[in-house]
Formats: structure tokens, C-alpha cells, sequence
């Protein structure tokens, strides 16, 4: 688990789950200690460990969308946590039906369907104690792929949307390799190139680095 603090505003413990190795991140609100844990993929007994261990209070869960990496823990850590779950966009309910499924496909036993409390659409809004966030409909590597946008601290999740040097696949159910590259140019890079972010693998990265580096970005992919 690592820890980081943007701005003093927030804190963030990312925790890579399962085989996968997929960032979950425990968010918080430094003024408050209220949290939300973003992309439970598994190993819900280490997340659980990461929030007692950091002392905040988890108010919610955020998906950024349906793949079975990033949602396989969502079930049992709502129900340990007694949270809402919030997200993606509804164009993923198929994935999200099938989490049980896709985990025989990959011989993952132990995970759950989940239905989400609340779906996001474009322009909405989500919060976690002083935390703004706002919701970007960002379609490609899965049809309800969503990013959360915070514009004070410049920063996102942005999912298996974008990566540092990479994009996400586009080779599963409803994916789209233009698609993905149209949410990217034209939802996330106008935010600006001093936007910082999460990714669903990997290190994070800023839109500017990517804007300037990221193969698929700069046409030489």
C-alpha cells in the first residue's frame, strides 16, 4: 500500500488486488477523514486493513466501470461496509450481471454480481466530505466507463480509460479502439496538461505527459 497526498486536500492509499494487480485506491478528505474506496477488485480483507489502518471513514464505492478486475470485491465490501456503491454509467449493467461469470472465465472463484445504489451519467457530480467530483461518460475499453474529475486539486480517476504510455484494451464485449481515443482527446485532454491521475494498472501520469508521449496519442501506434 502507498500513500499520497495532493495538496494537503486529500490523501490516497492505492492498493493493487489480485493477480491482476489493480489500483484500488482508498480516497479521502483530509479536512474531514471521510473516504471512498474506488475499484475494489478482490482481496477485500486488504482493503479492509488499509481503512483501519488510516482511520477514515468510507462513505461510499466508486466504479469507474464493470470489468470483473476492478468490481470482483464490490458485493462483500459493501456489505462489510454497509456503503453505497456508485457507478459507472448504466452501459456496463451487462458487465456487472456477470461478474460471476467472468470469473469462471479467468478461474476466479469468490466474486459477486453487483448492482450499483446509484449509475452516473455525463455532468454528473460526486462527492466525499469537502471533495468534488465531477463525472465524465468516457466510452471505449467498456461502454459505461466513467472518469472522476476533481478540477480544484487537478486531478482524476480515469479507470482502464488511460494509461501512462497506454490505452486501455478495446478487444472485450463492447469495446471500441476509436471510440476510447475519441473519449481521451476529446473529454480528458481539454481538462488541461497539468492534470494529474490514477489509472486502473500501472503508475499514474498527467494528461500533458500523455498528450505529449502516449503512443496512441501522439499517432506513432
Amino acid at each position: 500500500m502507498s500513500e499520497t497526498q495532493t495538496k494537503a486536500k486529500a490523501g490516497a492509499a492505492i492498493i493493487p488486488v489480485t493477480p491482476f494487480q489493480q489500483n484500488c485506491t482508498l480516497l479521502w478528505c483530509e479536512a474531514t477523514r471521510k473516504a471512498v474506496v474506488v475499484d475494489p477488485g478482490g482481496d477485500v480483507p486488504e482493503i479492509l486493513a488499509a481503512i483501519e489502518k488510516t482511520k477514515v471513514d468510507v462513505g461510499a464505492i466508486w466504479l469507474t466501470h464493470g470489468h470483473i478486475d476492478h468490481v470482483g470485491g464490490a458485493a462483500d465490501l459493501r456489505d462489510a461496509l454497509k456503503v453505497e456503491v456508485i457507478g459507472p454509467h448504466r452501459d456496463d449493467q451487462f458487465l456487472l450481471d456477470n461478474v460471476v461469470n467472468s470469473g469462471r472465465s479467468f478461474g476466479i472463484d469468490g466474486v459477486r454480481d453487483v448492482t450499483p445504489d446509484r449509475w452516473l451519467d455525463d455532468g454528473d457530480s460526486v462527492s466525499i466530505g469537502e471533495l468534488n467530483f465531477q463525472i465524465l461518460h468516457c466510452p471505449g475499453h467498456s461502454p459505461g466507463s466513467v472518469v472522476f474529475f476533481n478540477d480544484a486539486m487537478r486531478f482524476a480517476f480515469v479507470g482502464d480509460v488511460l494509461f501512462a504510455g497506454s490505452v486501455g484494451r478495446t478487444d472485450l464485449p463492447g469495446g471500441s479502439h476509436a471510440t476510447l481515443i475519441q473519449s481521451i482527446t476529446q473529454k480528458l485532454l481539454p481538462l488541461g496538461d497539468d492534470v494529474g491521475f490514477i489509472c486502473g494498472h500501472g503508475p499514474g501520469s498527467s494528461f500533458g505527459q500523455e498528450r505529449r508521449t502516449n503512443p496512441f496519442l501522439t499517432g506513432e501506434a
